[in-house]
């Protein structure tokens, strides 16, 4: 997987201690991004799946995983594979996305890394970064358009259910 970088025990990125993946490369380009250096598909460095999965098992402290980026879903098949071994690990996987939930799911209809990574993320923050809505008093957004989405619920009804916090 190619990425930006891991912080193993992050406190800002979904709630309780979490293994933040920040996946490198992203084609929205978002103004006022807070980490641009992502966007470059071939920037980054590249580091196997595997021992990724093995660093988060020896993670002491944390309790859930948040794929972030640049875009995880332009890494579709390899974030569904670290959110896979997250749930056997216990523990909860949250997803930024820039995409709106709606347009991920008609996406998953004929992208399959997408339809499986969308299976096992729990809780989607979802809409692009608007830097004319920017605002520092909504928990994990960076503005005000962002949603939380609790997927599962989300895929079952065919709508977004957005969570409160």
């Amino acid at each position: 997987m190619r990425i930006a970088g891991i912080e193993p025990e992050s406190i800002v990125d979904g709630p309780g201690v979490r293994y933040a993946v920040f996946a490198q490369g992203c084609s929205l380009h978002c103004r006022g991004c807070q980490n641009p250096a992502s966007w470059d598909p071939c920037g980054g460095a590249v580091m196997p799946v595997a021992e990724i999965m093995a660093d988060m098992r020896a993670s002491s402290l944390a309790q859930g995983l948040t794929l972030t980026g640049g875009e995880a879903s332009e890494q579709a098949a390899d974030a569904a594979v670290l959110a896979r071994h997250a749930h056997e690990i216990g523990w909860d996987v949250w997803c930024w996305s820039g995409h709106r939930f709606e347009v991920l799911l008609r996406r998953a209809q004929t992208e399959s890394d997408l339809a499986q990574l969308l299976g096992e993320v729990d809780v989607l923050v979802d809409g692009p970064f608007l830097l004319a809505r920017r605002t520092l008093a909504l928990a994990w957004r960076g503005s005000d358009n962002q949603r939380l989405i609790d997927v599962p619920a989300s895929v079952a009804a065919g709508t977004a259910v957005t969570l409160s916090t």
